[in-house]
């Protein structure tokens, strides 16, 4: 083999290798295991909820919810729409299912539709500190999201902190793990009494605290 075709040959294999590396799996998948998405897919939660009704008037319940991606489907935007179904149980022996919501991955955003509902709960690729408008499908206006913690295959949704102790308080996050997705969500809105007789004192006017903690999961 003359020396003109050896280095035709060699320049044909570094060509190939080098095309090889560009199809390498592009940035914005990185992150996605964060919320896997796939028909059968399930996450059963315990939940502790209390409903504020006025001052010194609250009801405490406790329960379980179990989300369960039913089926699929494309939308007229040509994306992968999940359809999950939530159901809930006293004893995880029998369930009643209660709504449906969706789950779906826009512009490297995870979108979360409840209740009519678009949430941005998370973005890729996932990096502590950065942050988006959690509400940017909704008419209400911003809603500053924040990844404010990553430890190992761990990270942490901060959607809210806010508390004047006069008027109201909006503490919200929610936790990812690595290939399983949501393990845990806190949710704590309340409105404080603002009359003139108790401005100030952070007597409980009205609202809910949720406590979501992933008890299970798989597939089936």
């Amino acid at each position: 083999m003359n020396r003109g075709l050896v280095l035709l040959v060699f320049a044909a294999i570094f060509g190939f290798f080098s095309c090889v590396e560009e199809k390498e799996e592009p940035l914005f998948e990185e992150g996605k295991e964060f919320q896997p998405l796939s028909i059968g897919l399930f996450w059963t939660y315990q939940v502790e909820e209390t409903e504020y009704f006025g001052e010194n008037d609250f009801e405490n319940r406790n329960y379980f919810l179990r989300d369960r991606i039913r089926s699929s489907y494309v939308n007229e935007a040509k994306e992968l729409v999940f359809i999950v179904e939530r159901s809930q149980s006293n004893n995880q022996s029998n369930w009643n299912k209660i709504i449906e919501y969706t789950l779906l991955l826009r512009n490297n955003s995870l979108i979360k539709n409840l209740n009519n509902q678009s949430v941005v709960n998370l973005v890729f690729p996932p990096r502590l500190g950065t942050n988006w408008n959690g509400k940017i499908y909704q008419a209400e206006g911003d809603d500053e999201f924040e990844i404010d913690l990553v430890e190992g295959d761990i990270l942490r949704v901060n959607q809210e902190e806010f508390d004047d102790k006069v008027t109201k308080r909006d503490v919200r996050f929610e936790i990812f793990q690595k290939n399983i997705g949501l393990t845990e969500a806190f949710y704590d809105v309340i409105t404080y009494c603002s009359r003139n007789d108790c401005l100030g004192n952070q007597l409980i006017d009205g609202g809910k605290k949720i406590s979501m903690k992933l008890v299970d999961n798989g597939k089936n």
